[in-house]
């Protein structure tokens, strides 16, 4: 019975304009036992040349080709932006800590400033911005780490402290969710875990919250 329905499907696929290698990846019967099967349904000629310029190497060929057009495409655009960009003034850079700030930092308490992201590039930039640009010593930082029950803790707070360049015992006790990291979809991000890097002092807070709002009186308000 299994064998019939096999050769029925088969049918049905070589109806399809399927060759015999699509054939035996979906049912996993072997060429010969197709040949016999298949003797009286051959390919038109259209067909047998459709299949032969999309096999799967020739497709793949030609995702290869498209990524590398692609990536040399991003490239060129990436290095005639990066001498249009830099060098930043401070000033510029002030201004995209606040942008950044505006968007991402924690806006409840006037006793403390704090960005939670995945990604370190970001952490880092705000721990740049905090240091040059509000003369916030490093060693007063904060990282406060979210991870998950089946992370190891001690190697997330390793590799924070690593790529952050801030010393194990600016990390107090991470806060561990009960939730599984394997239900989380980790598409675009890192795997480990969220950073929150605070800095505490409420003149410092003051001075950041009255930028913000100077921005926002100014084009919070504008009419588009």
């Amino acid at each position: 019975m299994t064998r019939f329905k096999d050769r029925e499907k088969a049918l049905t696929l070589r109806k399809q304009g399927q060759s015999y290698s699509q054939i035996k990846k979906i049912l996993g019967v072997g060429k010969g036992t197709l040949s016999v099967w298949l003797k009286n349904y051959p390919l038109s000629k259209q067909r047998i040349r459709e299949l032969r310029d999309w096999s799967e190497q020739r497709i793949e060929k030609f995702r290869a080709t498209m990524r590398e057009k692609r990536q040399g495409r991003l490239d060129s655009i990436y290095t005639k932006q990066k001498k249009i960009l830099l060098p930043l003034t401070n000033r510029e850079v002030f201004l995209i800590g606040l942008g950044l700030y505006w968007g991402e930092g924690t806006k409840c308490t006037m006793s403390s400033l704090s960005v939670s992201n995945t990604n370190p590039a970001i952490i880092k930039f705000y721990i740049y911005w905090l240091n040059k640009c509000l003369d916030f010593p490093k060693d007063k930082m904060i990282a406060y780490l979210h991870l998950y029950n089946d992370m190891d803790a001690r190697k997330e707070i390793f590799y924070w402290s690593k790529i952050l360049n801030i010393p194990e015992s600016q990390f107090p006790c991470p806060y561990i969710k009960k939730t599984s990291s394997k239900r989380i979809n980790y598409k675009g991000t890192f795997g480990h875990g969220t950073c929150n890097l605070r800095a505490s002092g409420v003149p410092l807070t003051e001075k950041i919250f009255m930028n913000l709002k100077i921005l926002a009186d100014k084009y919070g308000r504008e009419r588009l």
